[in-house]
C-alpha cells in the first residue's frame, strides 16, 4: 500500500505516516506508529524508499526474518474451537439448481481490482426448465452456502465478469459471515468444490472437470493455514496457474469473490439469504419479466 502510494507521488516519508502513526492516533492506539519512548518496537527496516523492501523485520524488539526469511520459530496455539467450522446441510446436487422463471436476471458484474459492483441484466440459458451459466457472454453461476450452523441456507445468483470458460473456483473466505461462496460453469465443477472445501474444512479450491487442479486448506476457521509459509506460497502459485487453466481473467479472482458477500459495499451482492440490492437497501428477486 506505502509502495503503491508513493508511486502515485506522495513523499515517502508522508506515505509512512499515513500507514503507521496517522492510523494509530486515529484509532487511539497509543503504544504503535512512531519509534519513540514506551512505544512497541514493530519495525521494519528497509533496503531504499521507493521499493520499500524489508531487509529485516522487528518484532517487541526482537529480529524475527531477515532478507526474506523467517529466522525465529512461530509459536503455534492449538485453540479446537476454531477446527470443523465448515458445517454445511447436507447438500445434493439437485440443490444448486436455479428453477428458470425467465431468461432474464439481475446479475452481479464485478469491476476488476475493486470492491463495488454493478447491478446489470443479463441473459442466461435455460435448460430443462433451469437457469443455466451463459458462458459466452460470461455470465455465471454463483452460490453462497450457510457453513457455520447448517442451515440450509442458500443463496444463487449470476456474477459476470470472471471470464471463466469451464469449471469451477469456491472458497470459504467470503466477508464478512464468510460463508462457503462458489462460481462455476456447471453444477458438476460447483458440487465438487463444495466437497472439497467440506473435506478439507475451508479453503480455496480450482475444480475442472470434477477433477481438483489447485487447492489452499485453511482449517483454522475456515480462514487461515496451519501448514508453513513456503507451502502456502506455493500453493497459492498453484491457484493462479489453476485460474490460467480455467480461464479466468481477473488478476485477484478470489480477493473479488470474497466481496461478493458483502451487503455492505454497492450496488448488488449475493448473501445465504438472497440477493441484496445495496443501494436500496432490499432483497431482490434474481429474474426479471418474470414469466406467468
Amino acid at each position: 500500500m506505502v509502495r503503491r502510494t508513493v508511486q502515485s507521488g506522495i513523499n515517502p516519508v508522508d506515505a509512512i505516516q499515513m500507514a503507521s502513526l496517522n492510523a494509530a492516533e486515529y484509532f487511539g492506539i497509543k503504544n504503535l506508529g512512531a519509534i519513540a519512548p514506551y512505544y512497541k518496537a514493530d519495525l521494519l527496516i528497509l533496503d531504499n524508499l521507493k521499493d520499500f523492501n524489508p531487509v529485516k523485520v522487528i518484532k517487541n524488539g526482537n529480529i524475527v526474518a531477515e532478507n526474506g526469511k523467517m529466522i525465529t520459530d512461530c509459536p503455534c496455539n492449538h485453540i479446537s474451537s476454531l477446527r470443523g467450522t465448515v458445517n454445511i446441510r447436507w447438500l445434493d446436487k439437485e440443490d444448486l439448481k436455479i428453477k428458470a422463471e425467465s431468461d432474464k436476471v439481475r446479475a452481479i458484474e464485478v469491476i476488476s481490482n475493486q470492491l463495488v459492483t454493478k447491478n446489470v441484466e443479463a441473459k442466461i440459458n435455460i435448460e430443462n426448465d433451469y437457469a443455466q451459466s451463459n458462458i459466452e457472454d460470461d455470465i455465471l453461476k454463483i452460490l453462497v452456502i450457510e457453513r457455520h450452523k447448517a442451515s440450509g441456507n442458500i443463496g444463487k445468483g449470476f456474477v459476470k465478469g470472471f471470464g471463466i470458460k469451464s469449471g469451477a473456483i469456491a472458497s470459504t473466505v467470503a466477508h464478512d459471515s464468510h460463508n462457503m461462496i462458489v462460481i462455476g460453469t456447471n453444477d458438476d465443477d460447483m458440487f465438487k468444490a463444495i466437497k472439497e472445501l467440506v473435506k478439507s474444512q475451508g479453503g480455496k479450491v480450482i475444480v475442472q472437470n470434477e477433477k481438483v487442479i489447485a487447492k489452499l486448506e485453511l482449517p483454522i476457521a475456515g480462514l487461515m493455514s496451519d501448514e508453513s509459509a513456503e507451502t502456502v506460497l506455493h500453493k497459492c502459485e498453484e491457484l493462479k496457474n489453476g485460474q490460467k487453466l480455467i480461464g479466468c481473467s481477473l488478476d485477484a479472482p478470489f480477493m473479488t469473490m470474497a466481496f461478493l458477500s458483502l451487503s455492505v459495499i454497492p450496488e448488488l451482492k449475493l448473501t445465504d439469504k438472497g440477493l441484496f440490492d445495496v443501494v436500496n437497501n432490499k432483497f431482490v428477486d434474481l429474474f426479471i419479466n418474470i414469466k406467468n
